[in-house]
């Protein structure tokens, strides 16, 4: 779109650079927020999660010691760097003015991967409970497997949450070969792989064409579909009697074009 060429070094002829459109931008962040976030919060895949394991004490009552109360902490403090030197972004929340279920509900708003419950009785049998933040899913971990056991759970998590968007990002990509097929799929808020000839007029048309005149529900995307890319995988062979998928266009497609409608 900036017109940047260089000249071939073997034809001499001015070619296009490849060139990134926006590198990594908050757009991006974005997308990772609405792709694995629920009704608690954000859900971090553990790559990308500046706390990957929150140590908090539990089981502190007014009938429990100062020795033991100090004991649990210091526990946990250990645990905490138990897991730092096995590579784990860990943190211990060790704060006194704060409730243990007030600190799940923190840290699972966050989105950190995995929460790990320390009590008095957990101490005693060297053992503790861990709670993933995507399923809700907990376990008990021996406390002498801490590194190897979280590391492993983490990337558990990491795969799981890929394969979920990646089953939901196939689930709503369909072909669609015809003009119906393209405004159904639209509306159903799917992205298209359609046949494309290419031609800027003709998106044009296409996306003043699959526009909303009527806003079926409030918040439903009502604008028209745009061309996002032309994947390198493409679904089907570009046949020589294919139609692009705007009805009045009269050249022949050359590429099976992915589309969405804006939001």
């Amino acid at each position: 779109m900036f017109n940047i060429v260089f000249e071939d070094p073997e034809t001499k002829k001015p070619e296009y650079v490849y060139q990134n459109s926006w590198g990594i931008t908050t757009r991006t962040i974005g997308v990772l927020v609405m792709v694995h976030g629920d009704n608690k919060g954000l859900v971090l895949p553990p790559k990308v999660a500046s706390i990957q394991a929150v140590v908090i004490p539990c089981g502190i009552t007014a009938n429990l010691s100062e020795a033991d109360k100090n004991s649990l902490l210091d526990s946990c403090k250990e645990l905490e760097k138990t897991l730092k030197a096995a590579g784990v972004k860990s943190k211990a929340d060790l704060r006194d003015n704060y409730s243990p279920g007030w600190k799940y509900n923190h840290w699972e708003l966050k989105g950190v991967p995995i929460r790990i419950e320390l009590g008095p009785r957990d101490v005693a049998q060297s053992k503790f409970v861990v709670v993933r933040r995507d399923t809700g899913a907990k376990q008990d971990v021996v406390r002498a497997d801490a590194g190897k056991e979280i590391l492993k759970l983490l990337d558990t998590i990491q795969k799981d949450l890929f394969n979920k968007a990646k089953a939901a990002e196939d689930e709503n990509i369909i072909v669609a070969n015809t003009w119906d097929e393209m405004c159904a799929g639209l509306d159903k808020s799917c992205l298209l792989l359609s046949p494309f000839c290419g031609d800027i007029p003709c998106e044009e048309a296409i996306k003043k064409d699959s526009t909303r005149d009527v806003v079926v529900e409030e918040g439903a995307p009502a604008m028209g579909a745009k061309g996002l890319c032309i994947p390198f995988k493409q679904p089907a062979e570009i046949k020589p009697n294919m139609k692009c998928v705007y009805p009045s266009c009269k050249n022949a497609p050359k590429h099976y074009t992915l589309f969405g409608r804006s939001y």
